[in-house]
């Protein structure tokens, strides 16, 4: 979300002055990421960084991998995508028969894994977990509204526009439990927004996760106080960035097509932004931060303009102790900016039983940078909970590494 307002901010020309302070505020952000872009601009061609960028999308083929389809109706009547991956049916031509035989009176329905993903991201962002896993357990991915594949958000649109807010994308994962997986236990596994979506979830419909769910994992999020984040800034930046960003943010979204210009005008600023934003080692593997740069940037400015705000709003510290029967795991990377270890370790101070990992070396697209980790220990909480058998072997899966490397 920064490395967006940070890339138009910088390239938008004569309609960006109008601005004023806006602008400088968030030249703080942009600063020291432009100065790294100046420096590879001495020694690399814009053109080979194109072709780089080009090779980069085909040798890593990540969120490449496509379940049974589906539409969900939200309760505003906005269209959610999910995909469906069955248990030993991983190909979507025959999994749609073995979802009839396993709903159908004979047979039990399996535990179904629901992954949520973050904002400015879609489901593919679970590329490595959902590779691991895919077979062995039944999984739902699914786009939040008016990201990835799911429709614009129908309440976000027209003269009765309303904001959107965490608790309506609660009510937008109870839509999609309800047509996805209408019985049978549940796992839970949200990260950032995903994480706050799960929490909303509970929060309206506590019965649910009660009757239904064995299992939660809250990877990389926060149960409130986000509008105390620094953002690793300095006091000064930081202050005038929320002063300004609301109004900034709202400015870029109806200038939406200004702005997606200023973005491919700036992919090299936008790259390393999202690089600091999202990672924290330094060997990510390109490919990844590449798949990463092609998620964030493919998510329009006004939907990131109009989902912001809900994040200041969110509070959902009290809906946990719903949570507090169920198996959960808690899991950041130490280095995320975003939404810092410090927000998880909350989440687990209120959750005393949930398993706490914090890997070192990892920002906030951890399932991304460490996806052995995440899904090895994603993994263990599905044996736990018994939505797989521990001889289950996911230990080849989830590696960045390409083959024949």
């Amino acid at each position: 979300m920064i490395g967006d307002v940070a890339a138009a901010a910088v390239s938008g020309g004569t309609s960006w002055r109008r601005a004023g302070v806006a602008g400088a505020a968030i030249g703080v952000i942009a600063g020291a990421a432009a100065a790294g872009v100046a420096i590879e601009r001495l020694t690399v061609g814009r053109g080979m960084r194109r072709r780089a960028r080009l090779a980069l999308d085909a040798s890593g083929p990540y969120g490449a991998l496509r379940g049974t389809p589906g539409t969900a109706a939200a309760d505003d009547g906005t269209g959610l995508y999910y995909e469906v991956d069955e248990i030993g049916e991983p190909d979507p031509k025959t999994a749609g028969a073995r979802r009839r035989r396993l709903f159908g009176r004979k047979n039990p329905a399996p535990v179904t894994v629901v992954f949520s993903h973050g904002y400015c991201l879609n489901q593919d962002s679970w590329h490595f977990q959902r590779a691991a896993l895919r077979g062995i357990v039944r999984t739902v991915h699914w786009d939040q509204r008016s990201h990835g594949r799911s429709a614009r958000g129908a309440g976000q649109r027209g003269p009765g526009a309303v904001p959107v807010t965490i608790d309506q994308l609660g009510r937008d994962l109870k839509a999609v439990i309800d047509a996805a997986a209408p019985e049978g236990p549940l796992v839970l596994i949200g990260h950032s927004m995903g994480g706050m979506t799960v929490m909303a979830l509970a929060d309206q419909y506590p019965e649910l996760v009660r009757e239904r769910v064995v299992g939660v994992a809250f990877v990389g999020t926060s149960s409130g106080k986000l509008a105390e984040l620094n953002y690793g800034l300095p006091v000064v930046g930081v202050n005038a960035v929320r002063r300004v960003l609301p109004g900034v943010l709202k400015a870029l979204g109806s200038q939406a097509d200004l702005v997606e210009r200023g973005r491919r005008a700036t992919a090299d600023l936008f790259a390393v932004l999202i690089k600091r934003y999202s990672f924290s080692s330094k060997d990510v593997d390109p490919a990844v931060v590449r798949f990463a740069e092609r998620l964030i940037e493919s998510t329009p400015i006004d939907v990131v303009a109009e989902f912001y705000p809900a994040f200041t709003d969110h509070d959902k510290a009290q809906a946990l102790s719903i949570f507090l029967e169920v198996p959960a795991l808690v899991l950041a990377g130490e280095g995320d900016l975003v939404t810092p270890s410090s927000h998880s370790e909350a989440i687990a101070d209120l959750l005393p039983d949930a398993e706490l990992v914090l890997v070192p070396d990892a920002g906030h697209l951890v399932m991304l940078e460490h996806p052995e980790v995440v899904t090895d220990r994603i993994a263990d909480l599905l044996v736990r909970v018994g939505a797989m058998p521990a001889a289950a072997n996911v230990g080849t899966y989830g590696s960045t590494a390409q083959p024949g490397s």
